[in-house]
């Protein structure tokens, strides 16, 4: 049995169901689980005391789409200044000589990164498997930092022979990925309350994988109990593809082979129509919306604030960091809430909207209805933020200097009880060597080719 006690915090932002905001609290969890919030300080011992005097707490933020493997492609010239399907294009021949080394590698720096933007749980689409690369290779790298984990076994099965977008030589047998599919799935998949890691069956995308994939992945992830993702939408070209190869829209052609429900999420979706927003919101489709990754490849702004009037279940990712070049979930909620008051006005979102996105949004796209907010009943997975540096020098609003203020770097991360960030650092593994590990993976590929 192990106790925390987070005591004395400026301001404990809950995300419960009235966003109380309390002052001058403190938390208790036991074994994981939150047993007591108050608004004064709590005289409970515990195996671990934390003092957040000066800080903000809030639930832990939430990643609902990532392609960890892409951290060791950063800033490569060829696909600098590229729309999505040039800069897939540019980046494909390099992925193409990554193996089990280079996978965990990313995967490892990728999350370290998320952790210390205040991330405690994170969902990533590995979607090709050259070399010998396994999807453990991703689970083994979030176990040594210690987040929650939502891998999907990602897949593309049409290459350009076929009129795909990849290589030929990055497409695998689809009989070949349905039976790893069930593979990871009953080895690695935890449906309990609390679970660590929960496991998804995620296509790449419409114009990688065929019609009887896209249909046969769905009904195995709904035999088996698994969330289904793929990326859906994401720009012109993306919504153009579907037209003139399946004769419909992006949200037409997902319901058309089952891509619709409460255990489906879809990336991006910068293109959804008034109809396709519609579509998702009565069917409870929830999206992962990657707001710099959508600048960076020049996508475009995602209706978000009309996803959510109309209902829709939004979370935030910072999508592949080859494709934003970062992995700073604080970033992408202050970029959410820009974006949209640069499409629809100063008033369209504040700053507290966009970290309900980031943590409770997360939880809901991602179906984790134990994780999200700090209530009672909930997993004790919690971000602190010392507002005493210059990032929040002179702010009158604390929660709202999260989201409006310069990123901070979280002071200490609690997923499951545990602390996996403290003052700054990182608990589980040497970060330096992960950094020096990675920078010559990297550079041994730029040489190569």
């Amino acid at each position: 049995m192990t106790t925390l006690l987070v005591r004395n915090a400026d301001v404990l932002v809950t995300m419960d169901g009235t966003r109380r905001e309390l002052s001058g609290a403190s938390l208790f969890a036991r074994n994981g689980v939150i047993e007591t919030i108050g608004a004064q300080g709590m005289t409970e011992t515990a195996d671990r005391i934390i003092d957040a005097t000066g800080c903000v707490v809030t639930p832990g933020l939430i990643n609902t789409h990532h392609h960890l493997f892409q951290t060791l492609t950063r800033c490569v010239p060829g696909g600098q200044d590229a729309l999505l399907f040039g800069w897939l294009r540019s980046l494909y021949p390099i992925w193409s000589q990554f193996g089990p080394e280079e996978v965990f590698t990313a995967a490892q720096v990728g999350l370290a990164e998320l952790a210390l933007s205040g991330c405690t749980m994170s969902s990533d689409h590995l979607y090709l498997y050259p070399n010998g690369t396994r999807l453990e290779d991703t689970i083994e790298a979030a176990r040594t930092i210690g987040i929650r984990f939502h891998p999907t076994r990602g897949s593309m099965s049409i290459g350009e022979s076929a009129g795909g977008l990849p290589p030929d030589s990055l497409t695998e047998n689809e009989d070949a990925i349905l039976e790893d599919c069930i593979r990871v799935v009953d080895a690695f998949h935890d449906p309990a309350p609390g679970a660590m890691v929960r496991v998804g069956l995620a296509p790449c995308s419409p114009f990688t994988v065929s019609r009887d994939l896209m249909q046969q992945a769905a009904l195995l992830a709904r035999d088996k109990g698994v969330r289904l993702h793929t990326h859906l939408a994401e720009n012109d070209e993306d919504v153009a593809y579907s037209i003139a190869r399946f004769g419909c829209r992006p949200g037409q052609y997902a319901e058309e082979l089952g891509w619709t429900g409460d255990d489906v999420w879809h990336a991006h979706c910068v293109k959804l129509d008034a109809g396709e927003i519609d579509l998702f919101a009565r069917t409870g489709t929830a999206i992962a919306h990657c707001p710099c990754s959508n600048c960076r490849l020049g996508s475009g702004i995602a209706p978000v604030r009309a996803m959510r009037d109309a209902g829709m279940r939004v979370g935030l990712g910072v999508d592949g960091s080859a494709s934003s070049d970062s992995g700073h979930l604080l970033l992408e909620a202050r970029q959410t809430m820009l974006l949209q008051r640069v499409a629809n006005g100063a008033d369209a979102m504040a700053a507290r909207e966009a970290l309900e996105i980031a943590t409770l949004g997360g939880a809901q796209a991602l179906g984790r209805d134990d994780c999200g907010s700090l209530e009672i009943g909930k997993r004790a997975d919690l971000a602190i933020w010392d507002m005493g540096g210059i990032a929040a020098a002179g702010s009158w609003d604390p929660v709202a200097a999260l989201a409006l203020c310069a990123p901070f770097t979280v002071r200490d991360l609690v997923v499951e009880g545990r602390l996996v960030v403290e003052s700054g650092a990182l608990t589980g593994g040497d970060l330096s060597d992960m950094i020096a590990r990675q920078t010559r993976l990297a550079r041994n590929l730029a040489e190569r080719l």
